[in-house]
């Protein structure tokens, strides 16, 4: 039998809504997005992109889920009549994308498990050299059984929220943790702009510098907003599948948009003006994290405490994340199946675990892995390329010509207005009929473009 759920609370599925976007992509990937390109044109361009792709996808999703009541493959199936190869592919995708990011996910959410435990034993107390904070993220990577052993930490902890279904489990996990994520992350924010010289970063974050306006900055900022608000692979279909009639679609969206943004926002605060004050560089990418973070807290008055709020935070936010992505190849197996929740998640987070053992593995603990032949590439890099640019944009995409060119616009837009104060129909029909779909479209050729022609 079954085990689908619903949410108890409006308040409750908004927190769920948020903690799926809030996550990694908004306080480890943002800070770093922006250091890279350019600083506040990149924000600026990027709250664009989350208003006219963002917001408008996200509330297909929730649309279409609803309406539905299903999974994202059973949502094809029951709504586009025929259930042509496509659709069923497309659904298939958004499944199988939820694991694979899931899998590399969990691996980078035990990285931030093991740099807690890391800065609540003092290593990053005493002031090291750049070189030095590198060797220990190295060495770090590069043992398989703490990595392997962190990685199935995420998994477990995952699987036992989300056997405790909708109401049981993710609600409650968001009601208690998403506050609280708000809370650290508004303190160490505060204290990051307090420090001696962190006017620099303030001036790079809020001034824009126009000539530093790109078509590739604009592309990132466009791709930053699909993946920091979880769109494309399902999880806002699965989510609106669980929301009673009564729920008003288009506030909901429009508070877990804000949430989102709002904690991006806050994580550049929190980081940017931090690496200013302490003479460190904007442009150091994804490691930004891990190499320049525990450098800036040795060196930072009450650094300690501050750092192991900051990668408490990290986990609150990847938790929070993991749970959400996962539950779609869940809710798969106990639509479609028929299968007991409990049995769903064990074989789910078992297949993740497994996939993300390679990933895991590919840091450094195996040559092979760290360095696949023809593609001189991490196994980690192939994976979080397919399955986080490339899937997320075709099913972002798909998304949105499925619910304005193949089923009913119309009956869209009825079931996203039930119960919702004010009419956002026109603009939205407009957005997500021609602009959000014509944008996506330019990021993935332009995604493919610079990752495999350039």
């Amino acid at each position: 039998m079954s085990s689908r759920g619903s949410w108890g609370s409006r308040i409750g599925f908004i927190l769920a809504g948020a903690g799926a976007a809030v996550g990694l992509g908004s306080i480890w990937r943002f800070p770093y997005m922006t250091g890279e390109n350019g600083g506040a044109v990149f924000v600026i361009i990027y709250l664009i992109c989350c208003f006219l792709i963002g917001y408008p996808v996200m509330l297909a999703e929730l649309t279409l889920g609803r309406h539905s009541g299903k999974n994202p493959v059973g949502m094809f199936k029951k709504l586009s009549k025929d259930n042509t190869l496509l659709w069923k592919g497309v659904g298939g995708l958004c499944v199988a994308s939820g694991l694979v990011i899931f899998a590399w996910y969990s691996v980078i959410a035990g990285w931030v498990v093991g740099y807690l435990y890391k800065t609540a034993q003092g290593t990053f107390n005493t002031q090291h050299s750049s070189a030095v904070i590198d060797d220990i993220f190295s060495d770090f990577v590069s043992q398989p059984i703490l990595v392997i052993f962190l990685h199935a930490l995420i998994i477990g902890a995952t699987a036992f929220v989300l056997t405790g279904g909708v109401k049981g489990g993710i609600e409650i996990l968001s009601k208690w943790l998403m506050p609280l994520l708000f809370l650290i992350l508004i303190i160490l924010a505060i204290r990051s702009v307090t420090l001696d010289g962190a006017m620099e970063g303030i001036r790079f974050y809020l001034y824009p510098d126009l000539s530093k306006i790109t078509g590739i900055v604009v592309l990132k900022a466009m791709g930053q907003a699909l993946f920091s608000l979880s769109l494309g692979m399902g999880t806002m279909i699965t989510y609106g599948s669980y929301l009673s009639k009564k729920e008003n679609i288009p506030a909901s969206a429009m508070w877990i948009t804000f949430c989102d943004i709002g904690v991006s926002l806050l994580a550049g605060f929190a980081i940017l003006p931090a690496v200013a004050a302490m003479g460190g560089s904007f442009s150091e990418g994804p490691d930004l994290v891990f190499k320049v973070i525990p450098s800036i807290f040795s060196q930072m008055p009450g650094g300690y405490f501050f750092g192991i709020g900051f990668f408490l935070l990290l986990i609150i936010a990847a938790l929070t994340s993991t749970v959400s992505i996962m539950e779609v190849p869940v809710a798969y197996f106990v639509d479609e199946r028929k299968w007991p929740r409990k049995k769903a998640v064990l074989l789910v987070t078992f297949i993740a675990w497994l996939i993300g053992i390679p990933a895991a593995l590919s840091q450094g603990a195996s040559k092979l892995l760290t360095a696949l032949p023809v593609l001189s590439a991490s196994f980690f890099d192939v994976i979080s390329t397919l399955f986080g640019d490339i899937s997320l944009s075709i099913g972002s995409f798909f998304i949105a010509v499925f619910i304005a060119w193949k089923w009913d616009l119309d009956l869209a837009a009825e079931e996203m207005m039930h119960n919702g104060r004010f009419s956002i129909e026109k603009a939205w029909k407009f957005c997500i009929k021609y602009v959000s779909p014509v944008i996506i479209l330019i990021i993935f050729i332009f995604t493919l473009w610079a990752k495999f022609i350039t």
